[in-house]
């Protein structure tokens, strides 16, 4: 999402079958890493819910959950 040079990121519950920028599940948060500090807005309960379901967090979004529980 965003525009040139102004990027902001989805974290997303997305289904394996459905392409990259396909069809998600669930919206869980936003990143914005042009804000000074970056911007992590994740929302715990939801994500606790999908990985206790089998949901598998990429390596990006298990760092950006990290830093969302550090904030």
């Amino acid at each position: 999402m965003g525009s040139t040079k102004k990027p902001h990121y989805r974290v997303v519950v997305a289904d394996s079958r459905f392409s990259r920028d396909g069809r998600f599940v669930e919206v869980l948060g936003h990143y914005h890493p042009r804000s000074s500090p970056a911007m992590v807005k994740i929302d715990a309960e939801r994500t606790r819910h999908w990985i206790e379901k089998g949901a598998q967090p990429t390596d990006t979004v298990r760092s950006l959950l990290a830093k969302s529980q550090a904030q």
